[in-house]
């Protein structure tokens, strides 16, 4: 698959990160259906669409023209046959779940057509793990986004041992299609890049917060205050999922049986309380108001 080649995109996954970069593809240009098993999600998506494009015209940040088009360019639909079955490049942004990405990415190597590059946008799944239950692995890869994904310019592209470098370089090109700062990553590390370096920082934030040292908001100050960090571990931590991180940390603990990899006391608390962070309006702050 060349670049040039890329009209239409499929997402799967209507949720925060779902919607967002299928909005963002149809700002660039292209086709894109955007699909979820779930009405009510995609009822969602498509009000956050309608509402941010609004929006967007109003504050003088794009015309009506542009607005109008880009309308255009996105759809709904809960039918994955529909969604995947002309599309050149589909984007999965489900629940990290292995058994269900496993699932969805059988499904669309029999729907999606067979040139059709496959990518997930998994933050600690590598693709070697999904890849083989398709029939192409070589057009299986990771190309990660961060939340929010219409503001953050980083994608990561991750060219696992298995992507040729045909689909890798055809996935640095969209990013930059699509007005995003794409890095290639070369071998699959866990954390990929980025979260690798942040879960260092996040770690010893943790630590600091147990042991008594300063409180979360302080902690958070200090990495906004002095290290120039947009919001701090706990705010960030907030944003994208407490259950994210006690998902992440006891995949990681399954795979290793290393104690260490296990959640810290504080998030397994949060956890278990229910305390996700701003999708349940409390986590290390509260949102409720």
């Amino acid at each position: 698959m060349k670049i040039e080649d890329v009209k239409n995109v499929c997402v799967v996954g209507a949720g925060n990160m779902g919607h967002q970069i299928s909005l963002q593809c149809a700002l660039s240009g292209y086709k894109v259906i955007c699909t979820d098993v779930i009405p009510a999600v995609l009822e969602k998506a498509e009000k956050f669409v309608d509402s941010y494009l609004a929006g967007r015209v109003q504050k003088g940040k794009l015309t009506e023209e542009v607005a109008k088009t880009t309308r255009a360019n996105i759809s709904f639909t809960g039918d994955l046959k529909v969604a995947a079955g002309n599309a050149d490049v589909v984007i999965e942004a489900v629940l990290e779940r292995i058994d269900l990405k496993r699932k969805i990415f059988a499904d669309l190597d029999k729907i999606a057509p067979a040139k059709a590059i496959l990518a997930s946008n998994s933050s600690f799944i590598v693709s070697s793990r999904i890849a083989s239950a398709t029939n192409r692995p070589s057009q299986v890869c990771n190309l990660h986004f961060f939340n929010p994904a219409l503001v953050m310019k980083l994608v990561e592209v991750v060219q696992g041992p298995h992507v040729s470098d045909e689909t890798a370089q055809c996935m640095m090109a969209f990013c930059l299609k699509i007005d995003k700062v794409p890095i290639l990553i070369k071998k699959e590390v866990d954390g990929f890049v980025l979260n690798r370096i942040f879960s260092v920082i996040s770690k010893e934030a943790l630590w600091m917060l147990e042991m008594g040292v300063a409180s979360a908001e302080d902690i958070d100050k200090a990495c906004v205050y002095g290290a120039g960090h947009p919001m701090g571990p706990f705010r960030l931590n907030d944003l994208t999922g407490i259950d994210l991180t006690y998902d992440i940390c006891m995949s990681h603990f399954y795979e290793s049986g290393n104690p260490a990899d296990l959640p810290s006391p504080s998030v397994v608390k949060k956890y278990t309380e229910g305390k996700f962070g701003q999708k349940t309006g409390e986590g290390w702050y509260s949102y409720k108001k």
